[in-house]
């Protein structure tokens, strides 16, 4: 039953218990979780100044909190890899003012994981309709353009379609764990010229003297998470269009409350660190986030990014690895192309329609580049996904 719950915005994640939070959010994402959101808030993170302001919903029923959603008002489209910079330059041309939007999802984090979360024992549909109709009010009500939800599951696009949103599909490269007991049990899944390539790309850490080794849990100390902080601003800092989301500080509380969740892929040349990962893992996936290196070498990107990621992940019997956002190479590494999901709903009725336009011509688009990336898997046929 949802008749009866009441809908309320809070502003900050700690007007909530971590008990309370996580017992929702229990079964998606590490990201999703109390630790995560708080330490995002709590440093700066996201905030008024950097564009993400927090309004996350909530429903309860006899006082009890029994679904939630992590919402944000957003001043610009940038930390959120479901890129919509056109529509906004679409409305500005029709005179609707785009932002503020509204933004339902983890910030700065790529990664496909429940966005409504519900009690334990609860009939998911309902409630995930009830959370987006509360959203799609709110914008009317408050003269917002629109809502997104990003990176969403299959169930949370079939809810909110029935109420309005627009699916929207992209493409991430995903690994994925064929029951694999080892990296060369992995490799014999690719087809022989390419499996020959990697062998010649792992065989040159060894030739420069680098050695890779995952750091997680009980064993990662402040100084490797301050380590790993200066190769994500470093690599930030030299990209034209690189900028910082994240803070020493933030680094700082992650290893304070979520060491048992990190994995950081450490490159060592000479008794010192030279580049690195940050990835956060559960028992089923470990997702990349971060990578910096304070030294050039061959391949080095790709065996601290990839291959050992991938090693520690068949050494730990996760499922598997998802590298993020964007970069086709990646496939050339053995991750293959996998649909993300993302729902949309826009207010003005014209807008709407031109947006709805544009998705169906997109998806169809966005399946036949799947189809063609597949026809150039690098992964035998037998061992890729149907």
């Amino acid at each position: 039953m949802t008749g009866d719950a009441v809908i309320k915005v809070i502003r900050k994640i700690s007007e909530v218990s971590r008990d309370q939070w996580d017992s929702l959010a229990n079964g998606t994402t590490p990201f999703a979780r109390w630790d995560w959101l708080d330490s995002l808030e709590q440093t700066g993170c996201v905030s008024e100044e950097s564009g993400w302001l927090p309004h996350h919903i909530i429903a309860e029923q006899a006082g009890k909190v029994v679904a939630a959603c992590p919402m944000y008002l957003k001043l610009h489209s940038m930390g959120e890899f479901i890129f919509d910079y056109e529509w906004a330059e679409a409305a500005h041309r029709a005179g609707i003012q785009y932002y503020p939007k509204m933004l339902v999802g983890i910030p700065f984090t790529p990664v496909t994981g429940q966005r409504f979360f519900t009690a334990p024992g609860a009939e998911r549909p309902p409630l995930i309709r009830l959370l987006g109709q509360a959203l799609a009010k709110i914008a009317a009500d408050n003269k917002i353009s629109s809502v997104h939800v990003n990176f969403c599951l299959p169930d949370e696009r079939q809810a909110l379609e029935e109420i309005g949103f627009f699916p929207r599909i992209g493409i991430q490269f995903h690994w994925q764990n064929r029951s694999f007991r080892s990296f060369d049990d992995y490799l014999g899944s690719f087809r022989s010229d390419r499996r020959n390539k990697v062998k010649r790309e792992r065989r040159e850490m060894p030739a420069r003297g680098i050695t890779i080794r995952a750091y997680e849990g009980e064993e990662l100390t402040q100084k490797h998470l301050r380590t790993m902080f200066k190769l994500y601003k470093d690599h930030v800092d030299r990209l034209y269009y690189g900028r910082q989301y994240l803070t020493q500080q933030f680094f700082d509380e992650l290893h304070r409350r979520f060491a048992a969740n990190l994995c950081l892929m450490l490159a060592e040349r000479g008794g010192k660190i030279i580049a690195g990962t940050f990835n956060v893992r559960d028992d089923v996936a470990m997702y990349g986030r971060y990578w910096g290196a304070f030294e050039e070498h061959p391949f080095l990107h790709f065996n601290v990014c990839y291959y050992s990621a991938i090693e520690h992940s068949i050494h730990k019997g996760l499922e598997r690895f998802e590298a993020g956002a964007g970069g086709s190479f990646k496939q050339l590494r053995g991750l293959d192309p996998q649909h993300t999901t993302s729902a949309h709903y826009i207010v003005d009725g014209n807008f709407r329609r031109a947006v709805a336009r544009f998705l169906n011509q997109e998806r169809e688009m966005i399946q036949r580049k799947r189809d063609l990336l597949l026809d150039h898997s690098q992964i035998k046929p037998e061992h890729q996904e149907p």
